[in-house]
């Protein structure tokens, strides 16, 4: 269609549109063919058992003074390489799990290399300052040229964190505070005494009511706040005291969604029905929703473009805010640098938060009325860490500089469409795989979950679960078509087996 209309204005539109096809197939063979890391494996080599003895024998040690439970495998980064995790015993692995999806242009990226071992790098790591009281000099400048760079659209100032679960409490804070600053009559009007002396002994009206609504099967990380909007699994939760805050049920989808639209738009109809049932009537009324755009630890579970959009008129409905926690789908994954671009939303989330492939934290918002009144309220020493901020600008070049995130679009259309063949083929092993059009960001249910990624280590792939019986693939966005062959034809033997 795109030929057609230039080639209707003439000789010069044909030439424009010849020169974009040409270009695009240039770039298209260029990024097929051409890897990202010429001096990576061609290939996974397995030299033993995994882990082998030498792994064996470093974990025992291990264990001695850290908790080893719940190891995966022992690695040697001095050894791995790009889309490849090597580990002890010389047996090197494609990497399709990259450190539980935080690992965003490859092991020992060049660029990222020359990055830390820069001056400015040396100097934030040997002098990291506290930030709310000491910033360094160009941290302005490290902001603008690297983590507000790629803000969400309509999101322009950030507040800086250290991990994921302390991204999204700064982000629930901030939602309290600015709910409560409302309720108060503006960011003018004083605290009571009875707010400052009840905030002291964790009652009302200082320490108010209040709540934040997630979604069953949600996880937003593990600190006091964060885990209860966390429901995931019980292992995360038990006997941890836990705040009385809403659940609402996530979409229980079919897949592919657009094979079943009708069956899924009546289910999140009635999650959005719930949604707004909860918001209205909790006895902590909701100060925001959180969501995740693709439900990652509690298995991968997808819902449409109009839930989400359903979820932002419902929180401009009740005047609550709407936070999306991007710490895991964003920087490129799902094909797109935000996923909740997907949406096409009329209006923009009040708050992202982020971390993972940003190999920082902390969360995007675009209202000043979301700052606190006062300072000291949204405070800690570090206030994130200009270190990992520099790191993060260099990533970000990288992606644009290799144009990754296409990338991860292509290589994702290429390798779903291999998965559907597979799941054709052996329908008792692949089941529900969803992700299509969501970049490398795929998953499917297994039966026998476990046993695949036990296995799948044996032919020189690293894989994670995710929920109860999800397969989940997070791969670099360096990952290339001929990663994704090396994959599909192992996960086929596994399958054959």
């Amino acid at each position: 269609m795109a030929f057609r209309l230039c080639a209707a204005r003439g000789g010069a539109g044909r030439a424009i549109a010849r020169h974009t096809v040409g270009t695009a197939w240039r770039r298209h063979y260029a990024s097929a063919t051409q890897p990202y890391f010429p001096d990576e494996p061609k290939e996974p080599i397995v030299k033993t058992e995994i882990p082998g003895p030498e792994s064996k024998r470093a974990i025992e040690k291990l264990n001695k003074v850290f908790d080893t439970r719940a190891l995966n495998m022992m690695v040697d980064y001095t050894k791995s390489l790009g889309n490849y995790v090597a580990d002890p015993d010389g047996n090197v692995l494609l990497d399709v799990y990259a450190q539980i999806a935080s690992i965003p242009v490859g092991y020992n990226n060049p660029a990222l290399r020359k990055a830390a071992t820069s001056p400015q790098m040396v100097s934030a790591i040997i002098n990291r300052p506290a930030l709310g009281n000491f910033p360094q000099h160009d941290w302005a400048d490290i902001l603008e040229t690297g983590i507000l760079k790629v803000a969400p659209k309509g999101l322009n100032q950030v507040f800086t964190g250290t991990t994921g679960s302390d991204a999204n409490e700064l982000a629930y804070k901030a939602a309290f505070m600015w709910k409560r600053q409302q309720e108060r009559g503006g960011r003018d009007v004083d605290f009571t005494q009875d707010e400052i002396n009840s905030s002291m002994i964790n009652q009302a009206p200082g320490a108010p009511p209040l709540s934040i609504l997630s979604f069953s099967s949600a996880f937003h990380g593990r600190l006091f706040g964060s885990l209860s909007t966390t429901r995931s699994k019980p292992i995360h939760k038990l006997d941890i005291p836990a705040f009385d805050w809403p659940r609402a049920p996530f979409p229980q989808c079919k897949y592919p969604l657009d094979q079943y639209a009708s069956e899924n738009a009546a289910e999140e109809q009635r999650c959005l029905a719930e949604t707004e049932r909860l918001i209205k009537e909790w006895h902590h009324p909701p100060a925001a929703v959180v969501v995740e755009p693709i439900q990652s630890e509690g298995g991968d579970n997808h819902a449409s473009p109009n839930f989400f959009r359903g979820l932002r008129e419902l929180t401009k409905k009740h005047n609550i805010l709407f936070i999306v926690d991007e710490v895991q789908t964003g920087v490129g994954a799902t094909g797109k640098f935000w996923a909740h671009e997907h949406w096409g939303l009329e209006t923009p989330p009040d708050m992202v938060t982020f971390s993972k492939k940003a190999q920082t934290a902390g969360y995007y918002y675009g209202n000043t009325e979301l700052r606190p009144n006062k300072p000291y309220r949204q405070f800690n020493t570090w206030m994130g860490d200009p270190s990992r901020a520099i790191l993060f600008r260099a990533i970000i070049q990288e992606i644009e500089r290799l144009d990754l995130v296409r990338n991860t679009a292509e290589t994702g259309a290429y390798l779903y469409d291999g998965l559907a063949r597979l799941a054709e083929r052996y329908p008792d092993e692949i089941r529900n795989l969803r992700g299509k059009g969501q970049g490398t960001f795929i998953a499917w249910d297994s039966p026998r979950r476990d046993e695949v990624l036990k296995r799948a280590k044996g032919e020189g792939v690293n894989i994670g679960g995710s929920g109860e019986r999800a397969v989940r693939l997070r791969p670099m966005l360096v990952f290339q078509r001929h990663h994704a062959d090396l994959l599909l034809e192992r996960l086929e033997r596994i399958f054959k087996s």
